[in-house]
Order: structure tokens, then sequence, then C-alpha cells
């Protein structure tokens, strides 16, 4: 029988951080899951710290890949459960018992999309703050036209009905993925579950700009180039109008 959650983590160089990221899965009180490691043949340790726990993994793979995209793929295309969720190397869960909370929320219903918050932490594992854009009550695929209002890690799909993410995109594929996801979706299933602990390391200027160009790109295909324009133009406002309160302008 396979699992019921098929959990994948992308390594590359993650020798810091993939030892609290695979302890927050073997931990796990629910044992209806496959745990897949996808490694970008890493030079640091990772995959002599992975071979060490090879027994605890369904699958380990270290080559080289196209980036983190095409590794996820990888991942996806090996996996057998039913559902996915796609965990960082530093990302953790939010407890022992976040897979038996998400089983309990669906129970005997099988959604074809499983959602939830993400909080931000340090990498002490200290709680910062919960995560800015907060997962919306009812969620659909025109939801992200205000941005990705769920954390990716906090976004579990039905492997029957989700696509290869777009290698085109070097840095927002999986907003374009979320995207398709819920397209082909008919149940959204809202846990009200804190799910992930997500490592807050921050993003060099240079890819967060490429990212957010790639995020308008993306908003432009689904929701049309005059809408988005417009929806930035209250983005910028409501910006602004914040600072001005605060009098920062």
């Amino acid at each position: 029988m396979d699992p019921l959650f098929s959990i994948i983590t992308i390594t590359y160089n993650a020798a810091e951080t993939i030892e609290v990221t695979f302890r927050s899965v073997i931990d796990q009180t629910f044992a209806d899951y496959e745990y897949i490691v996808v490694d970008g043949a890493s030079k640091d340790g990772t995959v002599e710290f992975l071979r060490s726990q090879e027994d605890r993994l369904a699958l380990l793979v270290s080559e080289p890949d196209k980036g983190l995209y095409d590794a996820m793929n990888k991942g996806m295309h090996r996996a057998r459960g039913e559902y996915l969720i796609f965990l960082n190397a530093g990302d953790t869960f939010h407890t022992k018992n976040t897979l038996a909370d998400i089983a309990a929320s669906i129970g005997n219903s099988r959604p074809d999309i499983i959602y939830g918050e993400t909080a931000l932490v340090n990498d002490k594992r200290e709680f910062l703050r919960m995560r800015r854009l907060k997962a919306p009550e009812k969620l659909n695929w025109k939801s992200f036209r205000m941005g990705m209002l769920v954390c990716h890690q906090a976004f579990i799909a039905k492997r029957a009905l989700a696509p290869d993410y777009d290698l085109t995109y070097r840095f927002s594929s999986d907003y374009d993925w979320c995207i398709r996801c819920m397209k082909k979706a008919a149940t959204l299933w809202n846990t009200h579950l804190t799910l992930i602990d997500y490592l807050n390391e921050g993003v060099t200027t240079r890819n967060h700009k490429a990212s957010l160009k790639e995020r308008y790109n993306i908003m432009v295909k689904y929701y049309g180039r005059i809408p988005v324009i417009l929806l930035h133009v209250w983005f910028a406002l409501r910006f602004y109008a914040a600072k001005w309160v605060k009098g920062q302008v």
C-alpha cells in the first residue's frame, strides 16, 4: 500500500541545515509517509550524513541537476505517496505531531489541496513571527493574484494532479506550480494549523529582484497584464500609505 505522504527534500551543500530537517521528519509520530532526498552532488558532507541515515530514507539520489526545480521534478517522479510535501533543508515541521494533525484534519476525505500556516524561525530555531501573508480561509487559483498567500512548504498537493515544475523559471517556479495545481483542484482544505517552521535566512538582492520579476510575469500569464498593473499600483499606494501613517515618509 502506498504511503499517505511523500516528503521531498532538495539539498545542495546543506551540511549545516539538513540534520534538523531530517530529524523533524523521522521524529514524526505519524508513520504513514516516505522520505525522499534529492541532492545535487554536494561536496560539503551533506551526502555523507544522508548515507549514514539511508535506512530511514525511502530514496536518496545524489547527482548533478539543472537547479532546484529540476531536482524537485526528480523527487516528484519517484514519489509513491498520495500527497506531496516539499520540505527545504533548514525548514521543519512545526511539531512532532504535524503529519498526524494533518491526517486528523482531513479525516476520510481526500481533498486535492491541503494547506496551512507558516512560522518564521532563526538558525537557533527560535520563533520570530508568523509569515506576513496569511493563508486565506478559502483558497483557489485566483487567490494568488494577491501574492503567494500560502508558503510552498505548507501547500500540500495530491501527486495525481501535480504537474512538473516549469524549468523556464529559476526562482519562482513554485509560485507557478501552486497556481497550476489549484487550477486542476476541485477541493482545497484549510487545516487552520501551523504546519511549517521556515528558516528565515533572507535572500540576496539580485535573486530577490529576479524572483519578483518572474512572479510578475507569472501573474500576467494567469491574471492579465492590465489587472496586474492596477493591482501593483494599489500595492504601492498601500505600502506608502502605511509608511506615511508611521511617519516614515
